[in-house]
């Protein structure tokens, strides 16, 4: 059965993205593309305007909208799939507590599925980072995340992720962003580090280290080609679900 399903900020790096890898698959249809800078065509997709965007799902009944825009943007476009009853996938970061409560809320009348990160390897690295925190402990963490140079939000979401995974092996730990001037290290601590750089779609390091030895964990993303097709995946799997909040890692499992 093809999947039809509609994207969210077209003309945005993502977008785009997203547009170019469902166009390789046979099991999706795009029947809707929006943006707030509507184009004439994105990877031959027409490109309407964001604001139309209620309407558009009540036409077109696509079963999935896929997102990657903004904060505001995300939680304005999930209601509108409320209303609508479409299914959502988003892999929008930078919510505030707020507005991630408000996507929580959404998904009592719709099938949400968020992620940080729709990398399978990002998933592989999570696995791989609760099983060796409880093999080294004591070793001290530093967690550094590299990303394009107009990239928003920092950390990254899938480094908060990370972070909130060391927290659930380790316990609450305090989270040191960077070093200046006299900062040694105390225990416990995580060091956490954000670099913006030319076009690097994604690495993220966990290193820990101690006794006199160290282990680096380490996911680098060649091109946002794979964050695209994790989320096809994602939506081709949330169509003709039941309401509810969902996760990457159930799609993978």
């Amino acid at each position: 059965m093809t999947v039809r399903i509609g994207v969210t900020g077209a003309t945005g790096r993502m977008g785009g993205e997203v547009l170019a890898a469902a166009a390789e698959r046979e099991d999706l249809e795009v029947v809707l593309a929006v943006s707030r800078s509507a184009d004439e065509e994105v990877e031959g997709v027409a490109v309407e305007s964001a604001a139309d965007l209620p309407a558009l799902l009540a036409e077109r009944e696509p079963d999935v909208l896929v997102d990657f825009t903004g904060p505001e943007s995300c939680v304005e476009y999930a209601s509108a799939c409320a209303e609508a009853g479409v299914a959502l996938v988003t892999g929008t970061t930078g919510l505030s507590d707020e507005q991630f409560d408000a996507l929580e809320t959404l998904a009592d009348d719709v099938p949400v599925l968020y992620a940080s990160n729709f990398s399978r390897g990002i998933a592989a690295l999570r696995r791989a980072v609760r099983e060796a925190i409880p093999a080294l402990d004591g070793y001290d963490i530093e967690l550094t995340e590299t990303h394009h140079n107009a990239k928003r939000d920092a950390p990254s979401g899938t480094a908060l992720t990370l972070l909130e995974d060391i927290d659930d092996v380790r316990g609450d730990a305090e989270r040191v962003h960077g070093r200046e001037g006299e900062a040694p290290r105390t225990e416990g601590e995580i060091g956490v580090h954000a670099r913006r750089a030319g076009d690097i779609a994604g690495e993220h390091e966990v290193l820990l280290a101690g006794n006199h030895e160290s282990l680096s964990l380490t996911h680098r993303a060649g091109s946002r080609g794979v964050f695209a097709a994790g989320a096809l995946d994602a939506a081709a799997w949330l169509s003709g679900r039941d309401a509810g909040w969902y996760d990457f890692t159930e799609v993978l499992e």
